[in-house]
C-alpha cells in the first residue's frame, strides 16, 4: 500500500480516515480540497489543479483524500489501493454538519454554516455520484486493492487491524 485514494460522500469521514492512515503508514497525505480551494473561497483553475494533481500521482508514495469525479480515473490508474466510504446518507449529513465551526486541515477556511447547496449535493450523492464511482472502481477491481466500508466502525476496525501489522 503505497499509493492510496480515499473517496466517498462528503461528511463520511474521508479526511479523518486519511489522517489516521497517514499516521499509521507514514505516507504523505494530500487533501484535494486544499489544492482546489483558496482561503478566500475561490478556486484555482482546472488547469492548475490538473497540473498539481498530475505532479502528486507521479510520486512514489501518497494518500489522496477527495472525490473530484473528473479526476477519479487518473487517480485510479495510478493508485494501488482504493478506500470507498459508502455510508448511509444520515451519517454523511450529520458528519458534515458536525464539523461546522471547527478548524480543519483539509479545508482552507472555517465553515460557519451548513450551506444549502452543499447539503443538497450530499443528499443527491448516492444517486448522482455513487453509481459512477462504482462503475469506475469495478473497471479496476482486478488490478487494485479496493476496500469498501459501509460504516465508520468498519473503517475504524480496519485501521486498528493494520496498526497491528505495521
Amino acid at each position: 500500500m503505497l499509493k492510496v485514494m480515499i473517496i466517498g460522500c462528503p461528511g463520511a469521514g474521508k479526511s479523518t480516515f486519511a489522517r489516521e492512515l497517514k499516521d499509521k503508514t507514514g505516507l504523505p497525505l494530500y487533501h484535494l480540497d486544499m489544492i482546489w480551494h483558496k482561503p478566500d473561497r475561490t478556486n484555482i483553475s482546472k488547469e492548475e489543479f490538473n497540473a498539481k494533481l498530475a505532479e502528486i500521482v507521479r510520486r512514489d508514495r501518497w494518500i489522496i483524500d477527495g472525490n473530484y469525479q473528473r479526476t477519479l480515473e487518473l487517480r485510479l490508474k495510478e493508485c494501488d489501493t482504493v478506500f470507498l466510504m459508502d455510508y448511509p446518507l444520515d451519517i454523511c449529513l450529520s458528519g458534515a454538519e458536525s464539523r461546522i465551526g471547527e478548524k480543519r486541515e483539509d479545508l482552507p477556511w472555517l465553515e460557519t454554516e451548513f450551506d444549502e447547496e452543499f447539503k443538497r449535493w450530499i443528499i443527491d450523492f448516492p444517486q448522482n455520484e455513487l453509481p459512477d464511482i462504482y462503475k469506475l472502481i469495478n473497471k479496476y477491481k482486478d488490478e487494485k486493492n479496493i476496500v469498501i466500508f459501509k460504516s465508520r466502525k468498519e473503517a475504524g476496525d480496519y485501521l486498528r487491524k493494520i496498526a497491528g501489522c505495521l
